[in-house]
């Protein structure tokens, strides 16, 4: 469905990181299996969003959103590919730290 950069301060707490990257496929397109922990927390908007952890290194793997039960976001780094497509979505840029940036003209950017 597209790739994207979240900036928001849950995200940079989950992730360890000042932004977290995640690529949104339809359920349908994807199968997953093995254990995982699972950790959810409400957003600003009030939607609950589910992740799912490796349990045993702790990464997030991949995650759903109540608000669009019909996506499963995979972390790009799960796929461990240098040559993973950009982000072509970049959210809550108000919250991004100002020494990173997603750059290009296809990215939207909404704060």
């Amino acid at each position: 469905m597209r790739v994207s950069a979240c900036h928001c301060l849950e995200c940079q707490r989950r992730s360890g990181s000042a932004f977290a990257a995640q690529a949104r496929f339809r359920a349908g397109q994807v199968t997953t299996h093995g254990d995982t922990s699972e950790w959810s927390r409400t957003g600003d908007e009030g939607t609950t969003a589910h992740f799912r952890f490796c349990p045993t290194c702790g990464s997030t793997v991949f995650y759903t959103m109540e608000a669009e039960p019909d996506m499963i976001a995979v972390a790009i780094g799960a796929f461990a590919d240098p040559d993973f497509p950009a982000p072509t979505r970049s959210v809550y840029e108000g919250r991004r730290h100002r020494w990173t940036g997603i750059s290009g003209d296809h990215v939207e950017r909404w704060d």
